[in-house]
């Protein structure tokens, strides 16, 4: 499985200058968290990618479109793998205004507020990650599946911290990991 973190956002311009959440509701991509996407895209163009698993968070589902202008894979927009909502970034939108935005995509599945109302403890999305762990582990199709997620769902699946834009290879099969540093 490859596992991909969104470029970067919006928030994650301000929020790294400042240290302080700068009160963007689902923000879209910067241009370099577009140069991400793209880049991310090349990499994968010679894998063979037969299932496409994105959060519905705008930053993910604009990271996602490069990959699929190289790869005609199924897309499944999945809030499970959604981001560990802690900040103004992680309020969502409604599935009807991102089948607007994302007219490709699926949506009708997602209930009508699929993001958290208040924040999620990191117990909360390791237990998210783990239950998706053994979800993906059973499938025949997890080596040549990408999802397309978020730093806190990612390190909580794999132990490591990624930057926007990083790509890594995961496998689902294996144990989680023992300890997990969240930052501060």
């Amino acid at each position: 499985m490859y596992l991909l973190r969104h470029g970067q956002s919006l928030f994650n311009l301000h929020f790294t200058e400042t240290r302080k959440d700068p009160g963007i509701e689902d923000p879209e991509l910067t241009p370099l968290g577009h140069e991400q996407a793209q880049a991310a895209a090349a990499l994968l163009g010679d894998k063979a990618i037969t299932r496409i698993i994105v959060s519905p968070y705008t930053r993910a589902l604009q990271t996602a479109e490069p990959v699929l202008r190289r790869h005609q894979a199924p897309v499944a927009v999945m809030h499970e793998v959604r981001e560990r909502f802690a900040f103004a970034c992680d309020i969502g939108r409604h599935r009807d205004l991102l089948a607007v935005q994302f007219p490709h995509h699926q949506f009708g599945h997602l209930p009508d507020q699929w993001w958290p109302q208040a924040h999620e403890t990191a117990e909360a999305t390791i237990e998210r990650a783990n239950r998706f762990r053994l979800n993906m582990a059973s499938r025949g199709d997890h080596k040549t599946t990408l999802v397309v997620s978020h730093w806190a769902f990612i390190l909580s699946l794999t132990g490591r911290s990624v930057d926007n834009g990083e790509l890594l290879q995961f496998d689902p099969a294996e144990p989680p990991p023992e300890t997990i540093t969240w930052r501060r």
